[in-house]
């Protein structure tokens, strides 16, 4: 029986382009010896990865630290010369204010169980961003509150843990299969793959389109 969905964030909730994201990325690609603003793109998601991996409990740092360090990576690697401060807060920006995709408010509004978010984001962006967006979740667990990022499972435990439910009693929903699929199924949670473009395929896994796909899984197992 479904009683609530755990709903990932960056990708899912809001999108990943983000005007200030998107901006911040043009100027580093623009300010440094990378060949392509498609380069610059995949090197940042590669440098954040990287750090929120290595990224736990006694090593954790937050994300406003792994951006500095992304940053500093890209003025060693790539020399990067910019006015760091600014891109930080670009980015910032985009934690909180990037546009929500356009299925999202349907999915809040239509979803008969409560709906927690899980976010690697810090909790004071996720927070305004959900005030931003005039969206109204039972609750917001991040990264920050068990020095851990998704795919870790402890995240996801803090989850169960905040709603008060069992597993069992979930569906997880996101956009990527290793963060979101892999690390649902290592708390032992159902993770439904969501894959607005298509192309995604993940044997055993139900895979979405949109978030309102999701509504007649969670009515038939309530």
């Amino acid at each position: 029986m479904i009683k609530a969905v755990f709903l990932d964030y960056t990708g899912t909730i809001i999108e990943e382009g983000g005007p200030d994201g998107m901006e911040m990325l043009r100027r580093c690609y623009k300010n440094s010896d990378i060949e392509s603003m498609e380069a610059m793109l995949a090197y940042w998601w590669k440098l954040i990865k990287t750090f929120e991996a290595v990224s736990y409990k006694e090593n954790y740092i937050t994300e406003d630290e792994i951006v500095d360090k992304a940053l500093e990576e890209c003025a060693a690697k790539i020399h990067l010369k910019e006015d760091f401060q600014d891109l930080h807060r670009l980015c910032q920006r985009f934690w909180a204010y990037a546009p929500a995709f356009p299925d999202t408010k349907e999915f809040f509004e239509r979803c008969s169980v409560p709906i927690y978010v899980i976010s690697n984001n810090g909790l004071s962006y996720v927070e305004e961003g959900m005030r931003d967006k005039n969206l109204h979740p039972a609750g917001i667990i991040c990264g920050d509150m068990v020095r851990a990022y998704k795919p870790h499972r402890e995240i996801f435990l803090k989850a169960l843990e905040v709603s008060g439910l069992c597993p069992e009693e979930v569906i997880h929903i996101g956009d990527s299969l290793t963060s979101d699929v892999e690390g649902a199924s290592r708390a032992g949670i159902t993770p439904v793959l969501l894959d607005r473009k298509g192309g995604k395929t993940c044997h055993g896994i139900t895979v979405i389109h949109s978030l309102p796909e999701a509504l007649p899984i969670i009515e038939n197992r309530k």
